[in-house]
């Protein structure tokens, strides 16, 4: 299957196409039931597999590792990978990719940071040299066969967003992000520059950026959405409430099952075991 070109037909079609970030294989799978696109998150990897912040701790290796697990659970759900900077060195962004695409990515994000780089929608961030960031992201272009490359910039000031999103625009990449976008406007000056090259809006809880619906970002010419943590968050929230309640109960655990709406080990396990699944029809038991 070519997985960069399902992802170029999905965020083709009309609207803009939703991608959920997932941090584990678990939140994958309960997103995998409302949505068809994951987007593999570097914040919420770095939460889940380090306990760490989104400051360039992330190890290219378990980056891959994670994504070959989704990719065998979930055969035919797009898969968009942040790549950070591409793991600073070019050569090693280009490698990178290239596992990725032999494992069944379908995207990679590259950005324009330098170290020590943060997270989007962080303050403090530092750019590369335009020209150097160019040179990286055509040396990863011109590695991958199928994979779909968003070229994402960092930039926070006006006159600079607007030069290198349409320097990016210029480029073979299949889509450009300007992430932490502060406001609509900024969004509708940057859709002008792009022509009409596909445009990405990072959406997250607590961000630098406005609160948009899915119909209103179709409205203002956004070709795809990621949501970078609303399953991370909605995790610590859960938690949270989950062991403040249980020593509430002096350690008596909830009651679980449809009528109580609790989770349990046969909810837990009937959603696992739909990875399984996914590759081929579910065999009927056969009556003895």
């Amino acid at each position: 299957m070519r997985y960069g070109q399902a992802l170029r037909d999905e965020i083709a079609a009309e609207g803009t196409t939703p991608l959920i970030g997932v941090h584990d294989m678990h939140s994958a799978s309960i997103a995998a039931a409302h949505y068809n696109g994951f987007f593999v998150s570097g914040f919420g990897f770095a939460a889940s597999y380090y306990g760490l912040p989104d400051i360039g701790f992330i190890a290219w290796p378990d980056m891959v590792a994670f994504v070959e697990r989704l990719r065998g659970a979930f055969p035919r759900h797009h898969l968009l990978v942040d790549i950070d900077d591409g793991y600073v060195d070019p050569e090693v962004a280009c490698h990178v990719v290239q596992r990725l695409e032999r494992i069944g990515a379908s995207g990679v994000i590259l950005e324009d940071q330098r170290r020590p780089r943060r997270c989007g929608h962080a303050d403090g961030k530092l750019l590369l040299p335009l020209e150097e960031y160019l040179e990286k992201l055509n040396l990863v272009l011109a590695s991958r066969t199928d994979l779909l490359v968003v070229a994402r910039t960092d930039a926070t000031e006006e006159d600079e967003i607007l030069r290198r999103a349409a320097a990016l625009a210029g480029t073979d990449a299949d889509v450009v992000l300007v992430d932490g976008v502060r406001s609509v406007d900024r969004i509708r000056r940057i859709r002008t520059v792009l022509g009409t090259k596909p445009l990405l809006f990072n959406q997250i809880a607590g961000g630098k950026s406005p609160r948009l619906s899915l119909t209103e970002l179709t409205g203002l010419g956004v070709d795809v959405a990621i949501y970078s943590t609303p399953c991370l968050f909605a995790a610590h929230r859960a938690m949270e409430t989950a062991m403040a309640e249980l020593k509430y109960a002096d350690g008596r655990l909830p009651a679980t099952g449809e009528r109580d709406g609790g989770i349990g080990v046969k909810e837990a396990t009937e959603l696992l075991a739909r990875n399984i699944s996914r590759h081929h029809p579910v065999r009927e038991a056969v009556p003895v």
